[in-house]
Parts: structure tokens; C-alpha cells; sequence
């Protein structure tokens, strides 16, 4: 197994991030400031795994292998500078191939065709702004349960032995429909960021897997599910011996939670 052929490295931290806009990649902000910091002061991997909220796939989960991800630009109506961008980060195909020897829940499937979306390079951006360390992302099933996410999730726990740093780039929050520039958080919007808060705070991650999504304050934080899946995938590969720290606990446009979370 590639997996086996990976050399031994300290136990390498989980990241959950709220990406919140692509603007983040070009203006500067507390959000982004906290992005840099990131980047200075954790280990430094050997490879970045992102799972991010704008790599949907139906029936079919997906690893990118290829050597030279591109940079998607996967938004419309932003300024050109947005549109200028690169993160020509090498791909990190002998990582790739290790996760799809681990997973079992699921056949995961190697893919050369997608490369970074602006879920994983506008935060990569700020984080390691060089573009030397290797990425390659995995999709989102969205056919697949939150069980059945959480459960894959946690089959890539191995990967943080062997130096890899597993990013889930997602919104605790996320709702496009009911952004207000300038507006005050909605009391529905907190409360939900609260509630999943006071769960992983208190290890329950029973509580944000089963998180009801379909009705009430969770439909509203979350009329899609793309955005909150990809917390999962920071709380899978977690155990009792990671601690739990918040940075960019706040709200952006009255609807898109920024709190984001390491735990090591």
C-alpha cells in the first residue's frame, strides 16, 4: 500500500475553516490575518488534504491525483483582480493514492480532471501564500449521509501520522439567500453556530452528525448541506487527545459564520 511507503511524522493537526467569500483571497481582514497566522505558526505538512464545500459529486466519491491542480475560479460576478489569481501549488499524488488505500466504507475514486476550487486556494492563499506544499482535495458525495461522511472521515485519521493536514473548508453558517451587508447577525443563524459550538466543545460529535438540517433553525443556517459537511471531515479524523481551539468566531453578512476550529 502507498499508505505503508509514507515516512513516520508527528501527529499533524485538523483544521475546520470558515471560507466565507472568495474576496478573502485578495482583501485583507481579521479573517485572513487569522489564515496567516495559521500557517506560521503550525507544523508545516507535508501535504494538505482539502475537503471543501464546492467539490460536489453524486454517486461517487473522488480524489484528485494529479501532479498540477489548477486554480478554479468557481464564481461569477467578482472583480478581475479575483479572477487573476493562482495557487499553482503541486498536486500530491502518493497522498492521494495513500487515502484511497485507507478508505474502505467506500471505493474512492482517483480523478485528474478538477484541481483546487476557491473553498481550498483562497484560504491556502493566505496560509501558505509560497504554493510548495502539496494539495489535492476530495469531493463531497452529497447521495451520502452525514453518518456515512462522518464514518469516511474518520478512516482518514491515519494521514495525520504521516504528515498530512486535513482541511475542512466549509460555514458553520451558511445561508446566500439571507446575507445582509452591514446587518445584524440573525438570532437563528446564532443560535445554530452556538449550539454545534457547545457540542464539539463538549465532544459530543454524535450531536453534529445528527444535526437536523431539514427543518427549523438547521434549514435555515443550512438550505444546503455542502457547507456544513465538510466539518465532518474535521471531526472524524479527531480523537479524545486533540484539543479544541476556536479563531474567527464571528459572522460576516448577518447569515455566513466564520468560526473555525484546530484541533491538536
Amino acid at each position: 500500500m502507498q499508505f505503508d511507503a509514507l515516512p513516520a511524522t508527528a501527529r499533524m493537526p485538523v483544521l475546520f475553516v470558515g471560507h466565507g467569500s472568495p474576496m478573502n483571497a485578495i482583501e485583507d481582514s481579521p479573517y485572513t490575518q487569522a489564515w496567516k497566522t495559521l500557517g506560521e505558526r503550525l507544523p508545516r505538512p507535508a501535504a494538505v488534504l482539502c475537503v471543501s464545500a464546492h467539490w460536489m459529486t453524486r454517486g461517487v466519491s473522488l480524489v484528485h491525483v494529479g501532479t498540477q491542480p489548477r486554480t478554479i475560479h468557481d464564481f461569477g460576478g467578482f472583480p478581475p483582480q479575483l479572477y487573476a489569481q493562482q495557487y499553482p501549488a503541486p498536486g500530491a499524488p502518493d497522498f492521494a493514492q495513500a487515502a484511497i488505500d485507507l478508505v474502505r466504507s467506500t471505493e474512492l475514486q482517483p480523478d485528474k480532471s478538477w484541481g483546487l476550487d476557491h473553498g481550498a486556494w483562497s484560504v491556502l492563499i493566505r496560509m501558505y501564500p509560497e504554493a510548495k506544499i502539496p494539495v489535492f482535495q476530495l469531493s463531497l458525495d452529497l447521495t451520502r449521509t452525514a453518518r456515512a461522511h462522518y464514518d469516511l472521515a474518520r478512516e482518514l485519521k491515519p494521514l495525520r501520522e504521516k504528515g498530512v493536514l486535513i482541511l475542512g473548508s466549509g460555514n458553520l453558517v451558511h445561508n446566500l439567500h439571507a446575507m445582509m451587508p452591514g446587518g445584524k447577525t440573525y438570532d437563528w443563524a446564532e443560535q445554530f453556530d452556538i449550539s454545534i459550538a457547545r457540542a464539539m466543545e463538549q465532544r459530543n460529535f454524535e450531536a453534529v452528525v445528527n444535526a437536523e438540517l431539514q427543518r427549523g433553525i438547521g434549514h435555515l443556517a443550512h438550505p444546503t448541506t455542502e457547507h456544513f459537511l465538510p466539518l465532518l471531515y474535521a471531526l472524524g479524523p479527531a480523537d479524545a487527545a486533540d484539543e479544541l481551539t476556536w479563531f474567527n468566531a464571528s459572522f460576516d453578512l448577518a447569515s455566513i459564520s466564520m468560526r473555525s476550529c484546530i484541533l491538536a
